[in-house]
């Protein structure tokens, strides 16, 4: 059986310069161009082809637990500190890279994320819990009158591919088949907060995910209030 030959067409390029004398005259806009495109689609019959999304990996809690518990055994309080705070806070490895020590506010259990993704600040929680292992951990810093909350021995921010390498050490030692990244722990957090029944108006804002709805919904709730939530569950976090 033969296959049916694709249909002859105008190149791409060419057809391009022919549209383009057409619309020459509109002046178009980048939002204009688009609009015209998607009509154009419509009176074609042109459908939009949707490949579907693929579901994140996210990690067990006995995957988590059996994680943490490599990360414990290899006695790197740097490297506890610094994923206990992906852990418990779910930033983004590049917000957590330009972390400073006075972005923590240990009174209040809060850091502050100065321009995450899409040039947003927020601040994240963390639990109570975690406060006098931090507060060690940035006097340590202090004392090497670091800026960052985690900087090298030469005075330099950790960089993305540093964390993502740390990380993948404990995975070999914890003999996890399934590779634990800095994405797969803000997955996890936030799944398991999920999980406990707390409102995705109170997840959203911690995670930087901008949507509209979720935040007019979190407009009509206290900041406290969210945190509050968060304390009440994180005291049966699996680490």
């Amino acid at each position: 059986m033969t296959q049916a030959r694709p249909p002859k067409r105008t190149p791409a390029r060419r057809k391009a310069r022919e549209l383009a004398r057409h619309l020459r005259g509109e002046r178009p806009d980048y939002a204009y161009l688009k609009e015209v495109f998607r009509h154009l689609r419509t009176e074609l019959g042109v459908e939009v082809q949707r490949h579907p999304k693929k579901l994140p990996y996210v990690p067990t809690e006995a995957e988590i637990r059996r994680y943490y518990e490599a990360v414990w055994q290899a006695r790197r309080t740097g490297d506890v500190v610094l994923i206990k705070t992906l852990l418990y806070t779910g930033v983004r490895v590049s917000e957590l890279i330009r972390i400073r020590n006075d972005d923590v506010d240990l009174d209040a259990c809060r850091i502050r994320i100065n321009q995450g993704k899409g040039g947003k600040d927020r601040v994240v929680p963390f639990p109570a819990g975690f406060k006098e292992t931090l507060a060690l951990h940035i006097d340590t810093q202090n004392a090497k009158h670091a800026t960052f909350l985690f900087e090298s021995s030469w005075k330099k921010p950790y960089t993305d591919r540093g964390v993502r390498a740390l990380l993948t050490r404990y995975t070999t030692a914890a003999g996890l088949t399934q590779p634990i990244s800095p994405h797969k722990l803000r997955h996890f957090l936030f799944t398991w907060l999920k999980r406990q029944g707390i409102d995705d108006a109170l997840i959203q804002p911690y995670s930087g995910h901008a949507s509209r709805q979720s935040l007019e919904i979190y407009s009509r709730l206290a900041l406290t209030d969210a945190q509050d939530s968060y304390q009440q569950a994180i005291d049966r976090f699996p680490v």
